[in-house]
């Protein structure tokens, strides 16, 4: 994605909205929910700045404090409130898959702060805040995480419940990006 998210920012992009599934650590964030990405885990460990910049140049030090831009944020709740569809605040975990995690990865995730797991998301927003772009995320919640429920997880089975959730959740993207304010 660094071609095209530096492609996108050079183009004049100022904000990146990115939508992602992901598989809820919480029993109140269940599947069809939507929640806005506050924080992130990068369990991979992985940057796609490595070399990017090269040598030691500065500029591969980016500061994530902020990643998810509070404003964004603030702009997305109003319109969900608006639209009466719950949005809630969380923390996405990030893992490279794309085999789905152990119930004893699930437990360490949520002992470490993570609303939702997905394999996406925190690769792009390093990339976006690099290019000096701000960052808008957007979780659907597609299944319960392992050992969470009884349900058996496949790749199959998300596709399946980001299809139930879709609608409401297109619903909100396209409301959200009609009303940002960048």
């Amino acid at each position: 994605m660094a071609g095209a998210i530096r492609s996108l920012a050079a183009a004049g992009l100022r904000v990146l909205v990115q939508t992602s599934a992901a598989g809820s650590l919480d029993e109140a964030l269940r599947p069809g929910a939507l929640m806005l990405v506050a924080d992130h885990l990068n369990i991979a460990q992985r940057s796609p700045l490595v070399g990017a910049a090269g040598g030691a140049d500065e500029r591969r030090f980016v500061d994530l404090s902020r990643a998810y831009d509070p404003a964004l944020r603030a702009q997305a709740l109003a319109v969900a409130h608006r639209l009466g569809i719950a949005l809630r605040e969380g923390v996405y975990a990030w893992v490279l898959g794309p085999q789905f995690e152990t119930p004893a990865e699930i437990r360490w995730l949520r002992g470490a702060g993570a609303t939702v797991v997905g394999m996406s998301t925190v690769p792009e927003t390093i990339l976006a805040r690099h290019a000096g772009l701000r960052v808008l995320a957007l979780s659907l919640v597609t299944n319960m995480a392992a050992g969470l429920s009884d349900e058996t997880l496949s790749h199959a089975h998300t596709l399946a419940g980001a299809q139930a959730g879709g609608e409401r959740a297109q619903r909100l993207l396209e409301a959200v990006v009609g009303a940002l304010e960048p």
